[in-house]
């Protein structure tokens, strides 16, 4: 799986002009899942994110999780992180197929679910406007792979 994951103050997911996810401040997160991905990499992903420390605490360091700022997660599936950029038209066969990858988006938002967090999300494979303000900026890159 690859996640970018951004620290914001809120984000929103628009379909068809109408608002069909929002949070306040937590986390972005754009989803890609790869052909060779499972349930329990989705719970390891999750896991790591949830946990993850990049929130200020009051000396200004990044030192806080999701929980302790009683923060949310929006969750947006993003095949085009597994495009080959090798020519000018990006290829996505390195993607994993829908049947294989929807399951498994829906793994992920439950696992982070699964860890207290409101968990608000796109809709898979729809066409989606995404809007967010980032706050720093910070942005991680989860690759799964690697």
């Amino acid at each position: 799986m690859r996640a970018v994951v951004t620290r914001v103050k809120e984000a929103s997911v628009t379909i068809d002009g109408n608002v069909h996810g929002q949070i306040g401040q937590g986390y972005l997160i754009l989803l890609g899942v790869g052909p060779e991905d499972t349930e329990a990499v989705a719970e390891k992903l999750a896991d790591r994110i949830c946990h993850l420390r990049v929130f200020e605490d009051e000396q200004g360091k990044m030192n806080r999780d999701l929980s302790q700022v009683g923060g949310s997660v929006l969750v947006v599936s993003q095949f085009t992180l597994y495009a080959d950029l090798k020519s000018r038209r990006p290829g996505f066969s390195h993607a994993a197929k829908p049947d294989l990858a929807k399951p498994l988006y829906e793994h992920f938002m439950q696992a982070v679910a699964d860890h207290g967090f409101s968990v608000a999300h796109g809709e898979f494979g729809a066409d989606m406007q995404v809007s967010s303000v980032n706050d720093g900026p910070v942005t991680l890159l989860y690759d799964t792979d690697r």
